[in-house]
């Protein structure tokens, strides 16, 4: 299991290095974890692709499972973007099974890849990279310079700040509930090991199935109110 470990293994450790350019460069847990991840969802969508090609107009089976996750991912960016869902469901849809199927794979034993900073803080540059082109089409350079100066022009300073600050508190927040739990897991497997049989997986259902849920929803919920708030144009 790359969870634990005799230190408790709530750390990212190296498994291999390998030399390049003169520099040692390790694989770490975290990039395995974060492959599996990619290889899992990879396979996924092959199989899903397959099913949908041979879609019966009476959904039932795995067709019936892909439509509800359609839907509910669908549902959810609908109901908070409204005209501008359609712009924007792939992108949602992509980070929202991406991040769940991250924080769930804890239930396997691994270490979930959003318990790395290094995997949180680009889905956050990237909703930041969105929001900040979506300002600049709708409200133009006129509009974006009137907001960063509102109420007063010598409060840019402050308000540039609370735009930086978008980044950085969408990826703290997911990478720290998440290593939070993966924390709490590892001491109970360090610290109990003779005990910590059958029973763990209580705690696994609340850190990794409804913690992890959670914080997916929040994560895509601020990603599309941030979205719909650039392109506000009143």
């Amino acid at each position: 299991m790359l969870l634990s470990s005799d230190d408790l293994g709530f750390m990212i450790e190296g498994v291999f290095s390998f030399n390049l350019g003169g520099h040692t460069l390790w694989i770490t847990t975290s990039h395995i974890c974060l492959l599996i991840v990619f290889l899992t969802l990879i396979v996924f969508s092959f199989f899903a692709k397959g099913a949908m090609l041979k879609a019966a107009e009476v959904p039932r089976g795995f067709q019936n499972v892909l439509e509800l996750i359609v839907e509910f991912l669908d549902g959810i960016v609908d109901s908070t973007m409204g005209k501008h869902a359609k712009n924007f469901r792939n992108y949602i849809g992509t980070i929202f099974i991406f991040i769940l199927v991250s924080n769930l794979s804890g239930l396997l034993g691994l270490r979930p890849p959003t318990a790395d900073y290094g995997v949180t803080f680009p889905l956050g540059v990237l909703t930041f990279t969105i929001v900040t082109i979506q300002k600049f089409r709708y409200q133009k350079v006129s509009g974006v310079i009137k907001g960063l100066c509102d109420p007063w022009p010598f409060w840019l300073p402050i308000n540039l700040i609370g735009d930086f600050a978008v980044p950085i508190s969408l990826s703290l927040r997911l990478f720290a509930n998440v290593l939070s739990g993966t924390v709490m897991m590892a001491l109970v497997y360090g610290l109990l090991k003779v005990i910590a049989y059958a029973w763990p997986a209580v705690l696994h259902v609340y850190f990794d199935m409804f913690s992890g849920a959670i914080q997916t929803y929040v994560f895509c919920m601020l990603t599309m109110t941030y979205i719909s708030g650039a392109m506000d144009t009143e």
